[in-house]
């Protein structure tokens, strides 16, 4: 006798609103939207950034200054295929083209030391 309530029951409202092609489609609507979101506010855009890299990466030439990804600042000096020679001052390191996370503009840099030790005082 409870078994047949129970069945009642749950034929009440649920399995009625989930017959059919459109119940199907419709519990696919908030994945379909989730992956929406997640590809205009994160793929998308990672995207686009590794392509500014590697168009900024495939640019270098002799004479850039570069930031490598450990942070040091230097100017390439020559290239050896996919090989930079940048020099950092007193020293000349090898290193890869991958290995360079961006470029900068020296005097803005010379600029901003310049302003840090009045700052210190």
């Amino acid at each position: 006798m409870f078994t047949s309530i129970a069945y009642a029951a749950g034929n009440a409202g649920g399995a009625a609103a989930q017959s059919g092609p459109m119940g199907a489609f419709a519990s696919l609507v908030p994945l379909l939207l989730m992956f929406a979101v997640f590809y205009f506010l994160l793929i998308r855009p990672q995207q686009k950034r590794n392509k500014e890299h590697k168009a900024m990466i495939e640019s270098l030439g002799k004479g850039s200054y570069v930031i490598t990804s450990g942070g040091l600042l230097g100017r390439i000096v020559d290239l050896e295929g996919d090989i930079l020679v940048i020099d950092l001052g007193e020293t000349k390191v090898r290193m890869p083209r991958g290995f360079v996370s961006g470029t900068y503009d020296p005097k803005a840099v010379s600029k901003t030391a310049e302003a840090a030790p009045a700052e210190n005082k």
